[in-house]
């Protein structure tokens, strides 16, 4: 399509989209109906993939010099939360996470004044889930991202620019042992009495000499076991114990890395006889990697001169994780994971300031404007 400009009320928009219920139970084809037919009212031709993806792309100029990707979800988590809209604010589930960041990127997509330049939205289905989406949208575009200049991802940023984040890994540990009569538990392996040393395994993982250092904007990785089950019988001793881990990963930490030292770590923690395996939870899509882009890149300064706000790592795992092994990433847009008093996205008060989305919408327009 044409780099010519139209009119756009993303305001209006946002509240006709947190209106529109999109958590898992009620699937997103009403809200992605709701942003193929506004792009296709403003004269364009969206596409939809055999992912869900909704992809549109213009363009200014037979060979545009630069090229940028915009890209948020459509998704939300559950319950449904309705419409409130007071004078300086709209509230709502997707409010900010993410349709707040879906008006941020569509109005400024519409509105920007291209010149030399490529713009394409990339908005995706199901990040509060698999990201099948997001996966299949950088597998089966890989030329468009090799080649942008700039990836936008929305999220609640609080108009900071975000350049980092952590990684996302889970998995479980499992001890095995040999089951016997808990009359003579001599005579078994008990696997749960190895959790102790495990337990303690995991505090000191991050501390191992051969550990990454800590990360000069992320800090340090956490490892936190969140669930354990093992046992069948009360007068038995059990010959398996199951304990899941949560990984928050910081550069340059891979899965694979991980998986490696973690197997060391643990069967030096564990008492003879003990079985220790590690397998990530099954998922049909790459778990969330760390990443990291350069603060001195060009959309850096661009986003942090029109708004103010910090240059920083974002808090949660996105799906810019996938983007930024191809091409400069940044986390950007209105609205705030937590406030003062709590938690506002993914919470029943989630809410995003009007002011902040048109804010955020000059910020993202000023990056496909500049020269």
């Amino acid at each position: 399509m044409t780099g010519e400009h139209t009119d756009f009320d993303s305001l209006a928009f946002l509240e006709e989209s947190v209106a529109i219920p999109s958590h898992p139970d009620a699937g997103v084809e009403r809200m992605r109906a709701l942003l193929v037919d506004t792009l296709e009212e403003h004269g364009f031709d969206p596409s939809v993939d055999s992912a869900g993806n909704v992809l549109v792309t213009r363009t200014d100029g037979s060979s545009p010099s630069r090229s940028y990707v915009l890209n948020t979800h459509i998704d939300t988590v559950s319950p449904h939360v309705p419409l409130e809209v007071t004078d300086d604010e709209i509230r709502g589930r997707g409010s900010c996470d993410a349709k707040g960041q879906v008006a941020t990127l569509l109005g400024a997509f519409l509105t920007a004044d291209l010149e030399d330049t490529q713009v394409t939205l990339a908005i995706t289905p199901d990040e509060e889930i698999l990201s099948t989406g997001a996966h299949a949208l950088v597998e089966e575009n890989i030329d468009l991202f090799d080649e942008a200049d700039a990836v936008i991802v929305g999220e609640p940023t609080g108009l900071d620019v975000c350049t980092a984040a952590k990684g996302r890994f889970e998995g479980t540990i499992t001890l095995s042992g040999a089951n016997a009569h808990a009359a003579e538990p001599q005579s078994g392996v008990n696997a749960i009495s190895a959790l102790e040393g495990v337990l303690g395994a995991l505090e000191t993982f991050d501390a191992r000499s051969d550990a990454p250092p800590v990360h000069p904007q992320l800090g340090a990785p956490t490892l936190t076991p969140t669930v354990v089950e093992g046992g069948d019988a009360t007068n038995q001793v059990p010959d398996a114990v199951r304990l899941i881990v949560d990984r928050r990963s910081v550069p340059p930490e891979t899965t694979t890395d991980f998986r490696t030292a973690l197997l060391a770590h643990l069967r030096d923690s564990v008492p003879d006889g003990v079985g220790v395996d590690f397998a990530f939870t099954e998922r049909p899509t790459p778990f969330l990697e760390a990443w990291e882009t350069d603060a001195s890149v060009p959309v850096v300064e661009t986003l942090q001169s029109a708004c103010g706000g910090d240059v920083r790592p974002f808090s949660a795992a996105t799906e810019a994780s996938y983007f930024a092994a191809h091409a400069p990433t940044v986390v950007f847009g209105p609205g705030v994971l937590a406030d003062d008093e709590g938690a506002v996205a993914h919470s029943p008060r989630e809410y995003v300031r009007t002011a902040d989305v048109l804010e955020a919408v000059s910020a993202v327009r000023s990056v496909l404007e500049s020269a």
